[in-house]
């Protein structure tokens, strides 16, 4: 197996897509990505021939895939949970959770010599929204853990850009009372839903609708957002409205911009977490 990979500018795709899609027989893949001009166009090649072929009529690259490369993609979804500090175990599959070694609702139970275990919450594995494993919702996932870690129960959180409502779904874990998460992708708010209702969560508003358009009201006491840089950017000033933010979404080499933009409508930083590419910035109101 073969893959044919290509960045291409939108002109350059609607001149060739017709016959790419004609040569790969309609395997044609195309990932835009938040903020960015470019597509990634990618094709999965049963032969070397078919990829050398896509690589000398339209560019780009070809590169073959592991023998094991079937195994490798299975192994994907036998992931361990991922931990959230100790109070939160996030899962791609409920077995764990049927097999009594947490509970899925509730709060945390004593497990063996008086150890309280943390709870589940099941977030099946999509194409389009995450389990929590990419580093931006991995480290805002954490952020949150450890911001609310001594609260008392029934402060506030929105979640704008949503997804599979996994900061939502958490923030429920942790003791969160009024909840909101909002995207503008209708099967986001789908999935969204769809989530709770596995975990058996309720009274959380999920809304369709542009992050540009919200118009927040006083007194969120969390305002979590997994955006892109330039958007956050432009929505900062109605997000200090919020005593505490948690921003991901952003890469390091944007990371001086954004802490500007909200140093400027008076937030302190609170943390900068990174990994990798990636950065995540808590903030509280001065």
């Amino acid at each position: 197996m073969h893959q044919w990979r290509k960045l291409a500018e939108p002109g350059w795709l609607s001149a060739h897509e017709n016959p790419l899609q004609a040569r790969s027989r309609g395997g044609l893949v195309i990932i835009s990505r938040p903020g960015r001009k470019r597509l990634q166009l990618e094709v999965a090649c049963a032969s070397r021939n078919l990829a050398r072929k896509l690589t000398e009529e339209f560019g780009g690259r070809a590169e073959k895939w592991p023998r094991d490369w079937l195994k490798r993609f299975a192994d994907l979804h036998k992931s361990k949970p991922l931990k959230v500090g100790k109070r939160l175990l996030i899962s791609a599959a409920s077995s764990r959770a049927k097999r009594g070694t947490c509970r899925v609702g509730g709060t945390p139970r004593s497990g063996r010599q008086g150890v309280r275990q943390p709870l589940v919450l099941v977030i099946p594995a999509s194409a389009a929204f995450g389990t929590g494993r990419h580093a931006t919702t991995a480290m805002s996932l954490r952020l949150l853990e450890r911001l609310t870690r001594k609260w008392e129960k029934g402060w506030s959180l929105a979640d704008l850009g949503t997804g599979s409502g996994i900061l939502v779904l958490a923030a429920k874990r942790f003791g969160a009372g009024r909840v909101t998460g909002i995207d503008n992708d209708p099967k986001a708010i789908s999935i969204a839903k769809a989530n709770a209702r596995l975990n058996k969560i309720d009274n959380i508003d999920f809304q369709l609708g542009d992050v540009r358009s919200w118009k927040p009201s006083a007194g969120w006491d969390v305002i979590t957002a997994n955006l892109y840089s330039e958007l956050l950017i432009d929505v900062a000033s109605k997000l200090k409205r919020s005593n505490c933010l948690i921003l991901s979404g952003v890469l390091r080499t944007q990371e001086d911009g954004l802490l500007r933009v909200l140093r400027r409508n008076n937030m302190e930083i609170a943390a900068v977490k990174r990994r990798g590419k990636w950065i995540a910035v808590m903030t509280r109101k001065r």
